[in-house]
């Protein structure tokens, strides 16, 4: 059954990621029943074995778990234990490696595609996502004996992506900083945002997928609630104070880069992340090679003391130079 579901899921994923007419319902549907990689996993199959076509339907639907189980043999009960309990073992060897990010990603490969080849490493299978996306299919196709198509692999996990935000990238769910923000901002890159100067993350358009603008890249961050899955109603302004030159930038993920027009976030690495009007998405540039003036800080983000020396550093030299 676990094969059967899969494989569905990935023809249809695949197939409406070039079919307009059908991706706007579709991920509409997905959005409402992708609660957790098992609600990926089974709700869609149960809902399009019902229907007995693959259109979804024009009202909301709800998927009750307890009661799609209820209707399952016991050994199908026990084959949706084990995929329960192998996500869950797959987030804590994420979690221990400090690749909670990469947390989905990881379960949607090993339920895709381990199909019948259940492991029991799990550090093992963690420590593959250390790497590049085409690396790491590279190695898992190597070390598992797999045949995972990278193509079919990235336009499956971009729409699956798309239909979410991704729980796991928190570091602080309370708190809104510059490492989460950071990481806010690489999910919208590996999730497929477009640009929309209206939107802060939310999914519009004909093809009803995220969207945001340039400086709702950052405010999305902010009116995001973790817990309720869901932007607060609240306006929220983007207050930013300029802080040096580009060439004096900390290697800080989450501060901010200016052009005097548009932000980026520095995502660590020499990496920058910006909604382009130009682009008509969330891209992802080396820092040399974007426009960049200066860098600077966010009002209502919370930077580690590493900021706030550095800032100090300037200052001091700032002032050297008046004497």
């Amino acid at each position: 059954m676990i094969k059967l579901a899969l494989a569905l899921i990935k023809r249809l994923i695949i197939g409406v990621a070039t079919d307009k007419n059908k991706r706007s319902k579709f991920l509409t549907l997905l959005e409402s029943i992708v609660v957790g990689i098992l609600l990926l996993l089974f709700a869609p199959l149960a809902v399009f074995m019902s229907m007995g076509e693959i259109e979804p339907p024009s009202v909301d639907v709800q998927f009750d778990k307890a009661a799609f189980l209820s209707q399952l043999t016991p050994e199908q009960q026990a084959d949706i234990s084990a995929v329960e309990a192998d996500g869950r073992a797959i987030a804590d060897a994420m979690a221990a490696r400090g690749l909670q990010e990469q947390t989905i990603k990881a379960q949607l490969i090993y339920m895709s595609y381990f199909d019948g080849n259940r492991i029991t490493d799990f550090a093992g299978y963690a420590d593959h996502f250390t790497q590049n996306d085409e690396q790491l299919i590279y190695s898992l196709n190597s070390d598992y004996s797999l045949d995972i198509d990278y193509d079919e692999f990235r336009r499956t996990y971009t729409l699956v992506m798309n239909s979410t935000i991704n729980e796991y990238m928190f570091t602080d769910r309370y708190t809104k900083n510059s490492a989460d923000l950071a990481a806010w901002c690489r999910n919208a890159v590996a999730s497929g945002w477009g640009f929309d100067d209206y939107c802060i993350g939310e999914r519009t358009g004909e093809n009803n997928l995220r969207c945001t603008s340039n400086i709702g890249l950052i405010t999305g961050y902010l009116r995001y609630n973790a817990d309720s899955s869901s932007f607060t109603d609240d306006f929220i302004s983007l207050y930013y104070t300029e802080q040096g030159s580009i060439d004096t930038i900390p290697d800080i993920q989450g501060v901010g880069v200016f052009n005097g027009t548009d932000f980026g976030v520095y995502i660590g690495g020499g990496e920058v992340v910006f909604s382009s009007a130009i682009g008509g998405c969330v891209e992802q540039q080396a820092l040399e090679y974007g426009n960049w003036k200066s860098w600077c800080t966010f009002d209502a983000v919370n930077y580690p003391q590493e900021v706030w020396d550095r800032v100090n550093e300037l200052h001091s030299e700032e002032e050297n130079e008046g004497e």
